[in-house]
């Protein structure tokens, strides 16, 4: 339960800070100098309040948005000085998204909405084929793959979600919610899937959640609360 060291980390945040500017012109300090690394293999819950800032933690980590202050490195890219071509380079390539709603493509196949992101980035037909039906496999949905998302159930279309932001082998994973939607039987078969994920393929997965089921398959537990984390792991009543 240790915390991974920036030298070995996949995701890396030091110092970092986000503001907004409120209705009156005034400060709103989101984040307040937080602190995380992230080791391969490792799983991350984020935990508190609504409107604590969980989703604008994602965003700054996955390079959505730039913190205001501080550093963020991917994989040991320092996105926080990249300009926004690089950074959209660094984004595509390292991180994957599992948002509480798939935001599937609803016209296209499971396949296919899986094949997009190698598609978008450039990956022969062939070969970003191939990698969407190994990944489909992996994640339980091979007799899936020709389905449309109306076709499926809520699970699948999660589960596809989840092949989908694999799809281009990122170091990274980052999801807000992502069983949030789900009953509790298709909830617990989501979390085994990511946490078999995280183990298998070596992944840093960061993740955002209410749920303790969720949480308690994490390495480690972090309250978010004044724009801080602070460690949990192990206490109960935490989540």
């Amino acid at each position: 339960m240790t915390a991974a060291t920036p030298a070995a980390a996949l995701l890396d945040a030091h110092g970092v800070t986000k503001s907004f500017r409120g209705g009156d012109g005034g400060e709103i300090r989101v984040l307040d100098g937080v602190d995380l690394a992230v080791a391969p293999g490792e799983m991350v819950a984020v935990v508190g309040a609504s409107g604590s800032g969980k989703s604008t933690l994602l965003h700054v980590l996955g390079a959505l948005e730039r913190p205001s202050t501080g550093r963020v490195t991917i994989g040991g890219e320092d996105v926080s000085a990249a300009d926004d071509e690089a950074l959209s380079a660094i984004r595509n390539r390292r991180v994957g998204f599992v948002f509480q709603f798939h935001h599937l493509l609803k016209e296209f196949s499971a396949l296919e909405n899986v094949m997009m992101p190698l598609r978008i980035a450039g990956t022969e037909l062939r070969v970003a084929r191939e990698r969407a039906t190994w990944l489909l496999e992996r994640v339980g949905l091979s007799a899936r793959a020709s389905h449309r998302p109306s076709e499926m159930s809520g699970g699948e279309q999660q589960r596809t979600a989840v092949a989908r932001a694999l799809a281009t082998s990122p170091s990274v994973i980052l999801a807000d919610e992502p069983s949030g939607n789900l009953d509790h039987h298709t909830a617990e078969s989501l979390h085994d899937l990511l946490a078999g994920l995280v183990h298998d393929l070596g992944l840093g997965v960061v993740v955002v959640t209410h749920n303790r089921s969720l949480a308690a398959r994490a390495n480690r537990v972090l309250l978010l609360a004044d724009g801080r984390l602070a460690d949990t792991t192990g206490i109960e009543g935490a989540v």
